[in-house]
C-alpha cells in the first residue's frame, strides 16, 4: 500500500519536473528521505529521554550508548525503502543496494558488539576492585573482559565473512574464513589462524584463570600487576611504572609465579644476619611488639626462627603476612628497618662482627 502510494507520488513528480535528469532526482531522493529520517530520530531520541527522565540510568546509559546505532538503523531501512523507487540507472541501483547490504551485515555485527558491551558494562559495574579483598571482583572482571574481547573477535570475522559472501567475486574467500582459520591473504597482513589461536587461549584463560586483573605475579624475573588482558596479550605494570607486554599464550605454556591466586594475604620474610650472642627471644618478642604496632599486619602470622647458622653469623628469618603483596612489601620494609634500629640501640654487639683472637707467643711480643 505504502510503495503503491510512493510509486504514484514519484510519477506525479516525474511529470512536473520531466526537465530534471533522472539521476539527479534520485539524489534528491535520497538526501530528502535522510534529512527526514534523521529529524524522525532527533524527535524520536527527545521523546525517549524525556519519558525516561529520572526514572532510571540504565535506561538513559542505554539510549545514549545506541543513538548512532539506531540512527543508522534507520538510514539503512530509509534508504533501502527509496532505492527502489528512485529513478536510477539499472545498474547504478544495484551498486547501491549492494552497499545497503553491506552496510546492513555491519549493522548487525555493530549491534551485537553494543549489545554485548553493555551488557559486559552493567554486570562488571556490581564489582569493585578498588578493595583489599578483592578476589571475587578480579574473577569476575577477567572473565568479562576476555570474554567480551573473544566475542568481538569472533563477531568481526563472522561479519568480515558475511560481508564477503555478499560479493560474488570473493564468495568463496567469505566460505574459506567461515570453514577455517586458515585463509591468509584475505586483506594484507591479515591471518585468520593466529587470531583464532589467540581467541582460544583467551577463553581458556577466562575459563580456568591461571591470572586475574589486579593479580600479583612474577614473570621473566619482574614483578608486578596484571593490569590489563587483550585478546593477544597482557600487560604487567611493574613496581617502578614500567610495562611488561606478555603474549596472552604465554601464561598458559610457561610457568610464572601468582602471588594472589587464591587470596590477596601474603607471607613476607626478613632475613637477618647476626652475631652469635644475639639473644633471639628478645629479637622474636622485638618482631611481635614491631608487628602488632603496625597498620599493614594482617594479624595472622608473626613469627622469628633461626634458619641458618654460618661460620661467622647465624641467620635470623622473620615471617609476618599482610593483607597484599604491596602491603607485605612495605611491612616487610618497615620490619627489616626497626629490629636493625633494636639491635643497633639495645644489643650493638649482637651485629656482625670480626673476631681476631691472639695467642701466647705473638701477644708476648706486643
Amino acid at each position: 500500500m505504502a510503495d503503491n502510494w510512493a510509486a504514484v507520488a514519484l510519477a506525479h513528480l516525474r511529470h512536473w519536473f520531466a526537465w530534471v535528469p533522472d539521476w539527479i532526482v534520485g539524489i534528491f531522493l535520497l538526501a530528502l528521505v535522510t534529512v527526514l529520517a534523521i529529524v524522525v530520530h532527533r524527535l524520536a531520541i527527545d521523546l525517549l529521554n524525556r519519558w525516561v527522565g529520572s526514572r532510571s540510568r540504565y535506561l538513559r546509559a542505554f539510549l545514549l550508548r545506541t543513538q548512532a546505532l539506531s540512527r543508522l538503523a534507520l538510514l539503512i531501512f530509509a534508504w533501502s525503502a527509496i532505492i527502489k523507487l528512485a529513478p536510477f540507472p539499472e545498474r547504478m541501483t544495484e551498486a547501491v543496494s549492494q552497499v545497503l547490504l553491506v552496510a546492513f551485515i555491519a549493522l548487525m555485527g555493530w549491534t551485537v558488539l553494543t549489545i554485548a558491551g553493555i551488557a559486559a558494562d552493567l554486570y562488571v559495574s556490581r564489582f569493585t576492585l578498588d578493595t583489599a579483598d578483592n578476589l571475587l571482583a578480579r574473577k569476575h572482571v577477567t572473565q568479562v573482559r576476555i570474554l567480551r574481547r573473544a566475542a568481538n573477535t569472533l563477531v568481526v570475522v563472522v561479519t568480515t565473512g558475511a560481508v564477503l559472501m555478499s560479493f560474488e567475486a570473493v564468495r568463496q574467500y567469505g566460505v574459506s574464513l567461515f570453514a577455517s582459520a586458515g585463509v591468509a591473504g584475505i586483506v594484507v597482513g591479515f591471518a585468520a589462524r593466529p587470531v583464532l589461536a589467540n581467541l582460544i587461549a583467551g577463553i581458556q584463560i577466562a575459563m580456568t584463570q591461571p591470572i586475574r586483573m589486579d593479580d600479583a605475579v612474577l614473570v621473566e624475573g619482574e614483578w608486578g600487576n596484571v593490569e590489563e588482558i587483550t585478546g593477544t596479550y597482557v600487560v604487567i605494570k611493574i613496581w617502578d611504572w614500567r610495562r611488561l607486554i606478555v603474549p596472552i599464550s604465554y601464561f598458559i605454556e610457561h610457568p610464572f609465579q601468582n602471588w594472589t591466586r587464591e587470596t590477596s594475604s601474603l607471607i613476607g620474610s626478613v632475613f637477618l644476619y647476626v652475631d652469635y650472642s644475639v639473644p633471639v627471644e628478645r629479637v622474636r618478642q622485638r618482631l611481635t611488639e614491631i608487628a602488632k604496632a603496625s597498620k599493614l599486619w594482617d594479624g595472622d602470622v608473626v613469627n622469628l626462627q633461626v634458619s641458618d647458622v654460618k661460620e661467622q653469623t647465624i641467620e635470623l628469618r622473620a615471617l609476618i603476612s599482610a593483607r597484599s603483596s604491596g602491603a607485605a612489601w612495605d611491612l616487610r620494609c618497615e620490619v627489616r628497618e626497626k629490629l636493625i634500629d633494636f639491635l643497633q640501640r639495645e644489643y650493638p654487639g649482637a651485629l656482625p662482627q670480626r673476631r681476631l683472637q691472639m695467642e701466647g707467643p705473638d701477644r708476648a711480643g706486643e
